[in-house]
């Protein structure tokens, strides 16, 4: 090995260190940023738990297994928030305040700034989930094991990501006055639409058909197979509409930030 290639090999270790930080950095001041905005933070976390401690528990006292499956339904009701709102009216702020500008004029790779909400995003669908197991379990005596908790945060973190690249798309191209307004009509109605407030067998039968085009549908009755609750539909079709929306809500936030640039 010569000198040359042993020290392309050392640029090469140096560039990849200082990318790595770069991630690290943006990761770390998105997340300071986040939790210290109470507007974001509190609600985020605190509205699925006092929801799930509301209908969940006090109101499905003794019913474990109602308890159970709105402990799953209102998971997946807490993953979407910090993922359409740290990606929709959050980004729609910084948008408008000429902040997405100067990081694109930035040496910063352009995928940092999105790494690092998607995985604040992850990390606060975590402490949601985490909140409401701890719910279920102390006040509703949840009966799920340490292997079904463990899958149903990993599957409703990681499905958190179709909410994140819808997120992305409406925080592309909406306005930041009325951003906050407009996800919460997307989000509110949606939620409910797909069976996480209540039983999606309680909704009228058209509505029961409509949640099949619903991302949080999907996410749900896959969440809901680890408790053995779910209306049916394979692991594979869940798995494909949820990346299917993916892909969609991925090409819509291509679509707009080309738009944003002519």
């Amino acid at each position: 090995m010569n000198y040359t290639s042993i020290e392309n090999r050392r640029n090469t270790t140096i560039g990849f260190e200082k990318t790595l930080k770069i991630y690290w950095l943006e990761t770390k001041f998105e997340w300071l940023k986040t939790i210290r905005n109470p507007a974001f933070a509190l609600p985020a976390i605190l509205f699925p738990a006092i929801f799930y401690l509301f209908f969940g528990v006090l109101m499905n006292q003794q019913d474990i297994q109602a308890s159970t499956y709105l402990l799953v339904t209102y998971g997946t009701f807490g993953v979407m928030g910090p993922a359409l709102f740290s990606f929709g009216a959050a980004l729609a702020v910084e948008r408008s305040k000429g902040w997405l500008d100067i990081k694109e004029a930035s040496p910063m790779p352009a995928s940092a700034q999105i790494l690092s909400r998607l995985l604040v995003s992850m990390i606060f669908s975590t402490v949601i989930i985490v909140c409401l197991g701890v719910i279920g379990l102390f006040l509703a005596q949840v009966n799920i094991t340490l292997t079904q908790g463990a899958l149903l945060t990993v599957i409703l973190v990681l499905g958190g990501l179709p909410f994140c690249l819808l997120g992305l798309a409406l925080g592309m191209v909406l306005k930041a006055e009325s951003a906050a307004a407009v996800v919460n009509a997307i989000y509110l109605p949606m939620a409910f639409l797909s069976g996480l407030w209540l039983p999606i067998t309680m909704l009228p039968s058209f509505l029961q058909s409509f949640a099949n085009f619903l991302p949080p549908y999907h996410l749900s009755q896959l969440a809901l197979k680890v408790t053995g609750q779910d209306i049916g539909g394979s692991v594979v079709s869940h798995l494909f509409a949820l990346i299917l929306f993916a892909v969609i809500f991925f090409g819509l936030a291509l679509l707009a930030h080309k738009r944003k640039q002519l």
